[in-house]
């Protein structure tokens, strides 16, 4: 019980103290202030990117594999991945026979079109022929209208579902259902449109809501198919729990399909959303490093200054400290007032800085992406302007608590 009194005691000098030195406290406080704003909102950047990437990337279904000629995150020789023979059509048509417990199988193709709605023209939209069993593999469902049949792919119908960005470009406030635009040169009616689902542009992937999805019948028509077209394949696997296994079902398959033998190495890629996370998670946690140790540098020159302060003021309070001392006052007590000081004044640094990121985080919200200060960004904040307080207080501390009472006494 003492000890804490006397912990209570040496905190309300601390801040008596610093109240009567407040506008030179404020003044060496710049340099934590604008260190915690950087370091606050390069998490709070950070955190938004990541959630973005990751409610973009959530439309490939993390239970689904997709087929590819070439992996998303490439590794290794480009050109060995270059010179892979294109996937075919029909691929999907054997892994249906074969993958008959696959929850869903999915081929695409896609290319780029100019596409045409009365005098409003979009150039190099990505058009993608699918099939019904899209928004299987995709969390993404129509907002408006409804997705492809299985009767429009049959049938080969000239019908289209559009991206919520492609609506409001196109069409603005014109209800799309219903309507006929030009896709290159033919005509397709607009039975849906997607819900909003973001990029995956990071990794220089499609802008989900740019895209023009119609029947891969109907594309192949359009827009041919020879040997030169190329195609995706997304298998959704029974269950999640399933995946591994699953897996190397699929890679087997596909090997038996492209007739490799048991000592050649797979000419496909196997691409997933675990891959593309592992590869974001690789790439930001550089960023952040890399903006962290840069924004340190602005705690660490406020801290420089809060050192410099306290150097000052055990300069100032030499026969303070030497009265004290003589009236009984410990080492261990005029090293903790000394500290606590110190730790105060970054505190309320951190606490300036935190409230300016609030500001600076609405900005990036309403001008960039969707972003907002976490509680736990808050308390990493604040801890680090203790830390940096406690730090910069120490060797004036232990000078001040060194001091020899009757020198001290003797000071003018």
């Amino acid at each position: 019980m003492k000890f804490f009194t006397e912990l209570a005691e040496i905190l309300k000098l601390s801040v008596a103290t610093v109240y009567a030195n407040r506008s030179r406290g404020l003044l060496t406080t710049l340099g934590i202030i604008i260190g915690i704003v950087a370091v606050v909102t390069t998490m709070t950047a950070a955190n938004g990117l990541g959630n973005s990437f990751k409610e973009s990337i959530s439309a490939i279904g993390s239970d689904v594999l997709y087929v590819s000629r070439m992996p998303w995150v490439m590794r290794g020789n480009w050109f060995e991945f270059r010179n892979r023979k294109n996937l075919e059509l029909d691929y999907a048509e054997d892994l249906k026979r074969h993958l008959s417990h696959a929850a869903a199988i999915n081929p695409t193709t896609g290319t780029a079109k100019s596409i045409k709605y009365r005098s409003e023209v979009l150039n190099d939209v990505r058009i993608i022929g699918t099939t019904d069993k899209h928004i299987m593999v995709s969390s993404s469902l129509p907002e408006f209208g409804r997705f492809l049949t299985d009767l429009d792919v049959q049938y080969k119908r000239k019908v289209c579902v559009i991206g919520s960005e492609i609506k409001k470009r196109l069409f603005a406030n014109t209800d799309p259902i219903n309507k006929k635009m030009n896709i290159g040169r033919d005509i397709y009616r607009v039975v849906g449109v997607m819900e909003k689902q973001g990029s995956a542009g990071f990794f220089g992937g499609p802008n989900f809501d740019s895209q023009v999805y119609v029947p891969i019948t109907s594309f192949l028509r359009s827009f041919g198919g020879g040997a030169d077209r190329n195609f995706d394949i997304a298998v959704k696997a029974p269950s999640h729990e399933a995946m591994g296994d699953f897996e190397f079902s699929l890679i087997g398959e596909m090997r038996k399909i492209r007739k490799l033998k048991p000592t050649e190495k797979d000419d496909f890629s196997i691409n997933k959303m675990d891959s593309l996370m592992a590869a974001y998670n690789n790439v930001m946690g550089v960023i952040v490093l890399i903006g962290l140790l840069i924004t340190s540098i602005s705690l660490f020159v406020g801290g420089i200054g809060v050192m410099n302060i306290m150097f000052v003021s055990v300069t100032e309070r030499t026969r303070e400290i030497g009265v004290r001392k003589a009236i009984g006052a410990k080492k261990r007590t005029i090293l903790a007032q000394f500290l606590f000081e110190s730790s105060i004044i970054c505190l309320l640094g951190g606490l300036v800085g935190v409230l300016l990121s609030f500001g600076v985080t609405a900005l990036i919200n309403a001008m960039l992406m969707p972003a907002s200060i976490s509680i736990p960004i808050v308390l990493v904040a604040l801890t680090v302007s203790v830390f940096v307080g406690v730090l910069a207080g120490i060797v004036p501390a232990f000078k001040a608590a060194k001091l020899n009472p009757i020198d001290a006494l003797r000071y003018e």
